[in-house]
């Protein structure tokens, strides 16, 4: 698949089970119900599993109301997902800089709504989404980041929490004003995200 983004355009929907065996099943009958563009499914931690999709609207809807609801933790459905957030969950290095101003800060307690969080946020002011984190490593949370002016990164947190605080009990969110060198030379070296989607759009 050499096109990702493509693939994932212009919607996405995305269930997150608390049973590797109803992933597995709902996965197989969202593929079979409907002609989407892509289809990734996986195990992240702890022991959840991911079912992604996207495609044109449509089939991306038929293919989430076909899918059983028994064991899903969380679930999203973006009709119109911005261009950055399908870059940041599907490429390792998604071309983003961090430079010295304000970084924007989302942790979420799923994947779901980390990437909600990611969508909202990247609406709603001139930022840079610097990564969405899903799951792995993570105890099951996800975060996303966010880099540029002081107002702008408010602006995008801000939208991010009014977006997601009512889907689960929030975890955090905070802005730094001014990014350390040190910190920045981390982040920078460090913006990892799920291997079996990394894989898939290879």
């Amino acid at each position: 698949m050499s096109d990702p983004a493509g693939r994932l355009d212009p919607a996405i929907g995305l269930l997150e089970f608390d049973s590797i065996t109803a992933g597995i099943v709902a996965g197989d009958a969202m593929v079979k119900a409907s002609p989407i563009s892509a289809l990734y499914a996986g195990t992240v931690h702890p022991g959840r599993y991911l079912v992604l999709v996207g495609g044109d609207t449509a089939s991306v809807e038929i293919a989430l109301d076909s899918a059983a609801a028994n064991g899903i933790v969380d679930s999203l459905f973006l009709a119109d997902v911005h261009p950055s957030v399908v870059a940041a969950i599907t490429t390792l290095d998604n071309g983003a800089t961090v430079d010295n101003e304000a970084l924007g800060i989302i942790e979420t307690s799923t994947a779901a709504t980390a990437i909600v969080a990611a969508d909202a946020g990247v609406k709603a002011a001139e930022v840079t989404l610097l990564a969405v984190r899903l799951a792995d490593d993570l105890g099951g949370k996800g975060y996303c980041l966010f880099n540029g002016t002081v107002a702008d990164v408010e602006a995008a947190v801000e939208a991010a929490v009014a977006q997601t605080q009512h889907r689960e009990p929030f975890v955090a969110s905070n802005v730094i004003a001014q990014l350390h060198d040190e910190m920045r030379d981390n982040l920078l070296s460090d913006l990892r995200f799920n291997h079996r989607l990394r894989r898939g759009t290879s």
